[in-house]
């Protein structure tokens, strides 16, 4: 499992990825594409055309991370969100989304009660 400081800020895009990339070209995407600073520290999701597969990167003080999920009986669902090119979640999200847990209709209560 994995663990996320409390200030990361987290960045799925939201169109189908060629997960066959490495850390030059989802870098790229992530400076052209959803226009945020690959070197930032935060995490920028990819998803494969049939959302089976995901790849996190990440830049930490030494250089280039990357996680890659494959679910073996399942897809990863995102959030609708209209006409977003990119989304961006909390790390609690994230680890439901690659648990396999579908979050459309997942609704946060205000008060963080269940």
């Amino acid at each position: 499992m994995l663990t996320f400081p409390a200030t990361i800020q987290i960045f799925i895009a939201t169109e189908p990825v060629d997960l066959r990339k490495g850390f030059e070209g989802l870098s790229a995407i992530v400076r052209d594409v959803m226009k945020q600073n690959p070197l930032s520290g935060h995490f920028f999701c990819f998803l494969n055309r049939r959302r089976d597969r995901a790849k996190i990167i990440f830049f930490d003080r030494s250089g280039y991370c990357i996680f890659f999920k494959r679910l073996e009986k399942s897809t990863f669902k995102l959030p609708v969100q209209a006409d977003a090119r990119v989304i961006e979640m909390e790390a609690p999200e994230l680890m439901l989304l690659l648990e396999g847990i579908d979050l459309r209709g997942a609704k946060r209560r205000p008060d963080g009660r269940r």
